[in-house]
């Protein structure tokens, strides 16, 4: 048995949680947000809320849990938390195991203007893309090709980004986005009818693919690109040899999470961002046979893995947004697949797990509740 400390919540903790401890390993979390899923699981032994940015007063925390609780490992589950442990290598990793690129390979990949350079430098199918873009000073921007999108270099999911139909909307919009979200880059905009595909891989120390998974998106919601509601396993290796191809590039290390888009025009796969940590869906691949949680923990550690058998179909759902997709959605019984197809074997659900329903029960109620925040739909409605 490991003692493995995780970093945030959300419902990729969630998942992450039961893994390790069915697989019989102490956790302890720590967190920030409160009924955010993982917080509420049963499956967790000590949890700690702080409310410290991810700053030296974090850093104290975390040193301060490792040493009581003698935490073997540390696991990140978000953006923020991947890049503390990034920025923090030197000072953390000779007390606790985990695996990640320094902090200055890890901006390379993160940073989604840096990630569309080296794509375009190095011929990865990629959205056209104007980087490095501070202000519309020296840009025709006339004669630019619209619709297209500002997008902020560091965000989460979909915040910040700006679809702009014409220079009058562009001229409007790009200070605010600037102002509030800092450095951005101006991007091609993909148009809808295409599909999302999620691609998980690790890679070692030596370069080399410890294992790979891929999720197919069928749904989301807003349907104008906010988070999976239904999506599946499934097997695409082209795919997964674009995105190792690009990790090696980048000279990253550890787990990464591709978003790609499929250009409806053309059907080609692009590369859209790196996230540097399991994504929320992550129990699609979990369910099918790739367990990642302890994947991502055995690598750490050193110890041997093993031998996986993946199942290629199972249905993933997100109740929560499933219900609000139907609500909202005039394809709601045109949808495949149906949405009024709930049980049954090989479904699963992202935010339900009947051994330990607390977290579904407080985390729906808590999102529901943000769900009436205006500027909270606005945040996460993304521009799909």
């Amino acid at each position: 048995m490991s003692r493995v400390l995780i970093l945030d919540t959300g419902t990729q903790g969630y998942i992450t949680i039961s893994s390790l401890k069915k697989a019989g390993h102490f956790v302890c979390l720590l967190y920030k947000s409160k009924h955010n899923y993982a917080d509420d699981s049963k499956y967790v032994d000590v949890k700690i809320q702080t409310d410290a940015p991810y700053d030296n007063e974090y850093l104290e925390t975390v040193k301060r849990i490792i040493q009581e609780q003698k935490i073997d490992a540390v696991i990140p589950m978000s953006d923020f938390s991947s890049q503390f442990l990034s920025r923090n290598i030197y000072v953390l990793n000779p007390i606790v195991k985990y695996v990640l690129p320094e902090i200055d390979v890890f901006e390379r990949g993160y940073d989604k203007n840096s990630l569309m350079t080296l794509c375009s430098k190095n011929g990865y199918p990629h959205p056209q893309t104007i980087n490095d873009v501070t202000n519309l000073d020296g840009l025709d921007i006339e004669n630019l090709k619209y619709p297209l999108l500002i997008k902020p270099n560091h965000t989460c999911g979909g915040r910040g980004m700006t679809l702009v139909k014409n220079s009058a909307e562009l001229k409007a919009k790009f200070e605010g986005v600037y102002q509030q979200y800092g450095d951005c880059h101006l991007q091609e905009y993909i148009p809808q009818g295409g599909a999302q595909v999620e691609v998980q891989l690790y890679i070692n120390q030596k370069q080399e693919l410890v294992d790979s998974s891929v999720i197919y998106k069928y749904r989301w919601y807003p349907e104008n690109g906010g988070s999976s509601c239904c999506a599946t396993s499934i097997i695409n290796e082209k795919v997964v040899g674009i995105c190792y191809s690009l990790l090696k590039d980048i000279g990253w290390v550890g787990f990464a999470d591709f978003d790609t888009i499929e250009d409806p025009r053309t059907g080609e796969l692009l590369v859209m961002e790196l996230n540097p940590r399991v994504p929320a869906c992550v129990k699609a691949v979990v369910a099918s046979g790739i367990d990642w949680p302890n994947i991502i923990l055995n690598e750490y550690l050193g110890y041997p893995q093993k031998k996986a058998v993946f199942k290629q179909g199972v249905l993933l759902k997100h109740l929560g947004f499933e219900t609000l997709w139907f609500f909202y959605s005039k394809n709601r019984f045109k949808t495949k697949p149906s949405l009024l197809k709930v049980f049954g074997k090989g479904i699963c659900y992202q935010d339900l797990d009947l051994s330990d329903p607390m977290p579904f029960i407080k985390g729906t109620w808590h999102n529901l509740k943000k769900q009436l925040s205006p500027s909270f739909r606005k945040s996460k409605g993304g521009t799909r």
